[in-house]
């Protein structure tokens, strides 16, 4: 089997009304997302999706058609999709940083073995570790009461666990995660991410304020400038520390891993380059005893049939504890997918059919092509 062309196609889709996000990084309210698509000489075709941020990993989504039509596309065509280690090797040789393009390409071979196959991904990847996997919905750094309007409507869903963005206004942070978890009662996890931004001062003091609204971990308290930093907080607190911003890379969690300045790896293909790359760390994080989690960039269907996959097969990936942010479809007012993937309102249910197991929409696709 053959590559004979890699199609990369800009949409944009918007999130629902009332469910856009915010964070330390800024609003996010539409997304110029590109999916794509491996053909190849025998009629199979893998799918794909790179969930672009500038602001998140320096990406754009003219940036990632560019990279695949130049880069990428020459450099696989012709090469045996099945052989996704090989590949990914070619990819990274032709296109350095871009882990969400690559991420794209990659998915796509690893749906495209799948089908080969007959098989689901996570057979590929060893087999299923676990048939559900524990989800939780996002509260973005909104005014309080907006916050807590939105925890209300999540809760109404019988959702269970939380993550609150935090990490712009101090004052208002600790406001908003204390009328959360005052509204969602102590049954109900929360945990809270800064996006990188608190400094150090502030977060150890933020933290310890926190301490006794039963946090579930703090992701990514501080920028990612200084990796002991996340050490410094670590040793100061009684709340799980989680890495994200600062764990792009193996070479970025072999560090944080030899600092011992986290509990917790936030990691997911996008992020990571590939579903390869995010294997390796979290293999890292499992020879020093810590655990993964799977987080997000408000994927559509697509990327997230890739996350539950990954997370199905990863003991690492301890969603039971920490569990993931398989959410990105719900947040947006189309999935791309013609049957939308099982997702909440406790537990996310990894596709069936062979390859990622999800179809493209033709007419979502027309309608959403930016």
């Amino acid at each position: 089997m053959k590559i004979v062309q890699i199609e990369a196609i800009p949409i944009l889709v918007p999130l629902k009304a009332g469910l856009t996000t915010k964070t330390a990084h800024g609003e996010h309210i539409d997304s110029p997302y590109v999916i794509v698509r491996v053909h190849t000489d025998e009629g199979l075709i893998g799918l794909g999706e790179a969930t672009l941020a500038p602001r998140w990993s320096g990406e754009t989504s003219p940036g990632c058609v560019a990279a695949i039509r130049d880069l990428l596309d020459p450099a696989l065509r012709g090469a045996d999709p099945r052989n996704v280690r090989a590949c990914l090797m070619q990819i990274n040789r032709a296109l350095k940083l871009n882990p969400f393009t690559k991420a794209a390409v990659e998915m796509a071979l690893w749906d495209v073995a799948g089908k080969a196959a007959g098989q689901p991904l996570y057979r590929l990847l060893g087999g299923k570790v676990r048939d559900v996997l524990p989800m939780k919905m996002v509260v973005g750094a909104f005014e309080v009461p907006k916050a807590v309007a939105l925890a209300e409507q999540f809760l109404d869903w019988g959702v269970r666990h939380l993550k609150v963005k935090v990490g712009l206004d101090p004052g208002q942070d600790r406001e908003r995660v204390q009328a959360v978890r005052v509204l969602a009662g102590p049954e109900v996890s929360i945990g809270i991410d800064a996006n990188c931004g608190w400094n150090v001062t502030t977060a150890r003091r933020m933290l310890r304020e926190m301490e006794g609204l039963n946090v579930a971990f703090a992701e990514q308290p501080v920028g990612v400038e200084d990796p002991s930093a996340l050490g410094q907080l670590r040793s100061a607190s009684t709340i799980p520390i989680m890495a994200d911003e600062s764990v792009f890379t193996l070479a970025d969690a072999w560090d944080l891993v030899r600092r011992e300045a986290v509990d917790i790896l936030s990691i997911y293909p996008g992020k990571t380059g590939g579903i390869l790359p995010a294997m390796a760390i979290a293999s890292v994080a499992e020879s020093a005893g810590l655990v993964c989690s799977m987080g997000s960039n408000l994927e559509l269907g697509i990327a997230t049939a890739a996350m539950l996959h990954l997370g199905a097969a990863l003991p690492t990936i301890d969603s039971e504890t920490y569990p993931g942010d398989f959410l990105g479809p719900l947040y947006h007012e189309a999935d791309m997918i013609t049957e939308p993937l099982q997702l909440g309102p406790l537990e996310a249910v990894v596709p069936e059919g062979p390859g990622l197991g999800v179809t493209l929409d033709e007419d979502q696709l027309e309608r959403w092509r930016a």
